[in-house]
């Protein structure tokens, strides 16, 4: 009886695994308002309704995937060369991640918004912030904000057709220009 009781604990488990690795993945596609449960459901080729079993809602598998996207790490600020390396190369594998959309559009779920941008500052600005806090930079969070803002223009831009020439350029001459520019004078 209890190698059948393993067994479900190991298939819920899986469950669980592909259900946040198909919201994470449509999240970051669709965004959350355009993401259904069915739709992750279907991604993960489990039953939808699992979803209320192991998270309780969309909003609270929408906060897993956030967390999980994070990890345990601390992280460095956004214009860490290897940190800046590494946003451009996950929007180039990924597209825009879920916490770049909520930089520029609401989300319809308060719960889903607050968790969103509460994970944006943590993971973005307050790394930001802290390091022209340090510098003795004036105005540290507007500045923090501004250059965060101004990174996920870029990475949205790039990725929406619009601007020909930032689609094409590599990423390590937009990281190398974008620090020349936005670092010049803090």
């Amino acid at each position: 009886m209890s190698g059948g009781t393993q067994g479900r604990r190991r298939d819920a488990g899986r469950s669980r695994e592909l259900l946040l690795a198909a919201a994470s993945d449509l999240f970051a596609e669709r965004g959350f308002d355009r993401t259904t449960t069915r739709d992750i459901g279907e991604r993960a080729g489990v039953d939808p309704a699992l979803i209320a079993r192991y998270f309780g809602s969309k909003t609270l598998l929408y906060i897993a995937a956030l967390a999980a996207e994070q990890g345990d790490m601390t992280p460095a600020d956004l214009f860490d060369e290897q940190r800046l390396h590494e946003a451009f190369d996950r929007a180039d594998r990924r597209g825009p991640v879920p916490l770049l959309q909520v930089a520029v559009q609401q989300l319809s779920e308060p719960a889903a918004q607050d968790a969103a941008r509460a994970a944006l500052h943590a993971r973005l600005v307050e790394p930001l912030r802290e390091r022209f806090v340090r510098e003795g930079a004036d105005r540290p969070a507007l500045r923090a904000e501004l250059m965060v803002a101004a990174v996920t223009g870029i990475l949205l831009g790039r990725h929406s057709g619009a601007f020909d020439e930032l689609g094409r350029a590599d990423p390590g001459d937009l990281v190398g220009l974008l620090r020349d520019t936005l670092l010049s004078e803090s």
